[in-house]
């Protein structure tokens, strides 16, 4: 069941800069000049690295890993620029590997899961697999956020958003800054 994220009239200096740094690159995006498919497609895979680089950087694992391991599960449509290997703002390496459905290293290899496209009996084991892990879920493949995912990326040529399901928050293990949930709820608001 996706739940409105909570509100707080107290935004810190921290979540005032992911904001403004998403909006700007949400703004960019709109007033790209229509290009090839090929370029669209770039565009929206490192538009999307920079929204999961930023989910990331406000989440919050009980033991901080020094080098995040983010897993790509199932095929992904954008997910080719996070293959390349980052690093985030904060100058921790990012790892990304892919890894299938069925592979038992999910649970205890992944600080974070970044799912694509999956059957459901697929996406369930994945989510069974991270059951009572500290694993944070973002889903790319259009999903509703009703069951399984922390974050569901909502992908278009002008921007791309997120919701937040906040059971999932909870029982994911891990923290998330109260900030990006606003900014979730700000952007659902918006056309």
């Amino acid at each position: 069941m996706m739940v409105a994220a909570p509100t707080s009239g107290r935004v810190t200096n921290r979540g005032r800069l992911l904001l403004a740094a998403l909006s700007m690159l949400f703004a960019a995006l709109a007033q790209a000049e229509p290009g090839t498919a090929a370029s669209l497609a770039e565009q929206r895979a490192k538009a999307v690295t920079q929204v999961v680089l930023g989910i990331l950087s406000y989440a919050r694992w009980p033991v901080e890993p020094g080098q995040l391991r983010l897993c790509l599960v199932g095929p992904t449509e954008y997910a080719d620029d996070l293959v390349k290997g980052t690093t985030q703002h904060t100058g921790r390496p990012v790892l990304v590997r892919r890894l299938l459905a069925d592979d038992p290293r999910i649970s205890n290899e992944c600080d974070a899961v970044y799912l694509g496209q999956l059957a459901p009996d697929e996406r369930s084991r994945v989510f069974s697999a991270i059951n009572g892990h500290p694993v944070l879920s973002i889903s790319e493949a259009n999903d509703p956020c009703t069951v399984g995912s922390v974050f569901c990326l909502r992908v278009s040529d002008r921007q791309v958003a997120f919701d937040v399901n906040l059971d999932s928050v909870a029982r994911s293990g891990v923290r998330i800054h109260p900030s990006v949930l606003q900014l979730s709820r700000r952007r659902a608001g918006q056309p």
